[in-house]
């Protein structure tokens, strides 16, 4: 027997003989995953999350079991995830976790204290909480290094996807996409084919008979968004894969469509909605900002103090801003016009400092706040709104077919890491 794969055993003496000792069992591995496990209680923990979700939303639920499935899935491919990033050395300092949390707080209108106590209210412990969410915008960054090296975006492909969109009209139509994946190994045989098939088809079956589509992804489905019901959230129709593109256009919300055979297996989509997207104007902003990298010299607490510093003395009127930032900035693209930005669509930003810009009036300067750059702040000097022009037109099909490659290469990524990988799933 494995001795990873052994019962977590503690003997509890009282006044027994040694070698009568009561055993409790405190937990069991549910799978070895290369050199790590998962924890049986970790799965149960996923399945409990996915049910106290449905209930908020009265949404129907398959089996324990199956559930169990997908979540020990799940889990599976978190846990190569994060494998992967302690190999990168890629670590979310709280720093970091903290000024992700204050910006979700705010998103929802919360004080930080009325954030947390949610959190205890619906999940029990705030600490597991940040765990997973660090765990999360973890695994978000390997996927991100690892698939953003396999795309490759030519002037030509969006100048050709431009002429298209031109010559047709281009659709502001975005749909909200329902997915399942009947999935393949990687060398299938013919039978592994007619199976996946066959399943398929009874899938799309059932659907069409009134299935509820969201219990039938968790039910059946091998997509990276199964526990959420196979919701791939909004997405203009250049932006899905191709295969998705072609199928959806010209569908009605609510219809049925697929099987839709590629390497991956046979995908069955729905449209859960379909909106409208009139955007005649896009606000850019004209900023400055410094930044300072913790480093092993600098820690991430004197990073941010130095900064908080220079806030208060610029408040004063005791220093000059664009000096300041030739001088101490680490921003080479900007340090040397005195932190200047130039104009900017705040969507070209990370989600951290883009926010902050938002948030700020004219003229005002923001506390030290943190990104995966490091601590910076920045000042909104002016704002204006612009007309969508080509350059935005390009901008916006480069970032269509960006995100058409993200969700084809980020399934094939994590396919191929699931198969190079030992796994062991226990009784």
């Amino acid at each position: 027997m494995r001795l990873l794969s052994c019962i977590v055993l503690v003997g509890c003496l009282l006044s027994w003989p040694q070698s009568h000792a009561a055993e409790r069992e405190i937990d069991r591995i549910a799978a070895i995953v290369d050199s790590g496990v998962v924890l049986e209680s970790e799965v149960r923990e996923v399945v409990e999350r996915v049910k106290r979700n449905a209930a908020t939303q009265g949404q129907g639920l398959p089996s324990d079991q199956v559930l169990r499935v997908q979540a020990l899935e799940r889990l599976i491919q978190t846990n190569l995830q994060m494998q992967m990033a302690n190999r990168m050395g890629l670590q979310i300092s709280d720093a970091q976790l903290d000024q992700t949390i204050q910006r979700i707080a705010a998103g929802e209108g919360m004080s930080l204290d009325q954030f947390r106590l949610q959190v205890e209210q619906e999940e029990g412990s705030y600490q597991q909480f940040r765990e997973r969410l660090r765990e999360e915008i973890t695994t978000n960054e390997v996927m991100r290094n690892a698939v953003q090296r396999r795309i490759y975006i030519s002037p030509q492909e969006v100048e050709s996807l431009l002429r298209v969109m031109q010559e047709q009209g281009a659709s502001s139509e975005q749909y909200n996409i329902g997915h399942i994946l009947i999935g393949l190994p990687s060398q299938a045989s013919t039978e592994d084919i007619e199976v996946a098939r066959s399943q398929a088809e009874r899938v799309l079956e059932l659907l069409r008979e009134g299935a509820d589509f969201r219990q039938q992804a968790i039910t059946s489905s091998s997509g990276s968004r199964a526990l959420e019901g196979g919701d791939m959230g909004w997405m203009n129709i250049n932006e899905m894969p191709t295969l998705f593109a072609e199928a959806i256009r010209g569908k009605r919300r609510g219809e049925m469509i697929g099987p839709l055979r590629s390497g991956a297996g046979f995908h069955i989509l729905t449209i859960f909605d379909i909106r409208g997207e009139n955007v005649a104007e896009i606000e850019e902003i004209k900023s400055r900002h410094v930044l300072i990298r913790p480093s092993i010299i600098l820690s991430e607490e004197r990073a941010r103090d130095r900064l908080a510093r220079f806030v208060e003395d610029f408040r004063n009127g005791a220093v000059s801003f664009a000096d300041f930032a030739r001088e101490h900035s680490e921003d080479p693209g900007s340090r040397n016009n005195g932190g200047d930005l130039g104009w900017a669509e705040p969507d070209i930003f990370v989600p951290e400092f883009r926010d902050t810009l938002r948030s700020l009036e004219l003229n005002e300067i923001s506390e030290p706040f943190r990104t995966e750059h490091g601590w910076h702040v920045v000042q909104v000097l002016e704002r204006r709104s612009v007309d969508a022009t080509a350059d935005r037109q390009r901008e916006q099909i480069y970032r269509m077919i960006f995100n058409r490659r993200f969700n084809e290469e980020s399934t094939t990524f994590l396919r191929e890491l699931r198969d190079e990988a030992y796994i062991e799933v226990l009784d």
